[in-house]
């Protein structure tokens, strides 16, 4: 794919969507596609028809999504559902109807059964029950990769999947209501250090294992997967290794400078007890992610204090 190639980024407000068109950017794509919510309805079929209509984009990165973490998606599982499958369901049949050479749809580890193996494999995925408190969102996810290899098997249309393990850095979201982990923490203990606080209360027991990744990672990841990359079967992108969610607190609290100790509240559900990602096929491919945890870390904290002011809960 050459760098002239009119590309649409769905989502380019995300973090997702924001960190890839950086990358794209930066690897001298100039010709892209941004649309913002009030301009383009992505849950609307007529608007997205009429949108790749007119524009005909070459390549689609498919980021747009509604996310959340272990409380969104508890509480809110009818919006988790319906607007992740419109919006994936629009946004792949227009593109196959309407030219486009190439689409990357970005899921979830989230769409492997809990007690997967670990380090879980592609191949996995439907071969055991979901996490319960995000199975809502999983199924959206699963049905977007399903609805990629349909296309691609009946149509012939260049659909891949990529599915990302715990993602977080710059632009992330940092609502204590619906984020995810690592940003919630890092709201958490800022505001703590800020308070003079003594303790900082963190969900459930502190010892199922996460990975994460940080969102460049994924970007570039995504744009040479884009580029080097076509088959019908989906790609872990992750980091490789995991960490417990007591290290993984206690290395937030050691980078915004928290003095105090930890309580964790068992009360609160731990989701899955482990989720690590085999990423053998994307290593096979050729690509490797290069920010450390410590790095990441560190770079999305200094990017919440400069950026502070501007978060809305």
């Amino acid at each position: 794919m050459d760098a002239t190639a009119k590309v649409f980024v769905a989502g380019h407000r995300g973090l997702v969507g924001g960190a890839i068109v950086r990358r794209l950017q930066q690897a001298g794509h100039r010709n892209l596609v941004l649309r913002s919510r009030s301009d383009l309805d992505l849950t609307s079929q007529a608007a997205v028809q009429a949108f790749f209509a007119q524009e005909r984009p070459q390549q689609v990165y498919l980021a747009a999504a509604k996310v959340g973490g272990i409380l969104a998606n508890d509480t809110r599982p009818a919006e988790f559902i319906h607007e992740n499958l419109v919006i994936q369901s629009n946004i792949i049949d227009a593109a196959y109807r309407n030219g486009t050479r190439k689409l990357l749809f970005l899921g979830s580890s989230c769409i492997y059964p809990k007690h997967a193996p670990q380090p879980i494999p592609e191949d996995c995925l439907l071969t055991g029950p979901l996490e319960p408190t995000n199975e809502w969102y999983a199924i959206a996810k699963i049905a977007g990769l399903k609805t990629c290899q349909a296309y691609r098997k009946q149509y012939g249309f260049d659909a891949i999947c990529v599915m990302p393990t715990n993602l977080y850095g710059p632009g992330d979201n940092f609502s204590l209501t619906s984020s995810h982990v690592l940003p919630a923490l890092i709201r958490k203990f800022s505001e703590a250090t800020s308070a003079g606080a003594k303790e900082v209360e963190i969900w459930g027991t502190g010892t199922p294992r996460r990975e994460f990744l940080h969102v460049d990672d994924l970007a570039d990841a995504c744009v040479y997967l884009m580029r080097h990359y076509s088959d019908i079967q989906p790609v872990n992108v992750g980091w490789g290794q995991d960490v417990s969610i007591a290290d993984l607190a206690t290395l937030v609290g050691r980078t915004v400078g928290f003095e105090g100790s930890l309580r964790f509240d068992t009360s609160k559900p731990d989701g899955a007890p482990r989720k690590l990602l085999d990423t053998a096929r994307l290593t096979a491919a050729g690509w490797r992610p290069s920010i450390t945890l410590e790095e990441g870390v560190r770079d999305t904290v200094a990017w919440y204090r400069q950026n502070v002011a501007m978060l809305r809960d």
